[in-house]
């Protein structure tokens, strides 16, 4: 279980953990929409295996979000006064926005892991 999140975290293929399966060598500090290989440059690996293949990582995504919210929101909560104060608002728009980069890569590596022994 380590050595996948490891390799999901460090942007490896799913089936020889060798090549990368976006461009850009780093999956935390990107900013704009991830560009995906086609292929694996090591194995041949095909990552999207049809059309709309990545639409269940959409809900992935979401999930990912809603608990980051949820986590900011209570972090947050913490140097306010009042239960809910509407200035968190804000703060939680900042952290979405910020992660979005992070969570679509997240959620297709998440999605491509999870379905990597379903070969067409």
């Amino acid at each position: 279980m380590a050595n996948t999140l490891t390799n999901i975290l460090s942007n490896n293929c799913p089936h020889c953990h060798q090549g990368k399966v976006f461009d850009e060598k780093s999956l935390i500090f990107n900013v704009g929409f991830p560009k995906m290989n086609a292929h694996c440059s090591h194995c041949n690996y095909k990552f999207e295996k049809e059309p709309g293949y990545f639409f269940g990582a959409m809900y992935m995504n979401y999930g990912i979000t809603v608990a980051q919210s949820i986590a900011t929101y209570v972090i947050a909560q913490q140097f306010f006064t009042e239960r809910f104060d509407l200035r968190i608002i804000p703060i939680i728009a900042l952290v979405i926005i910020g992660l979005a980069s992070f969570n679509i890569r997240l959620s297709r590596l998440l999605w491509i892991y999870m379905f990597k022994n379903y070969s067409v």
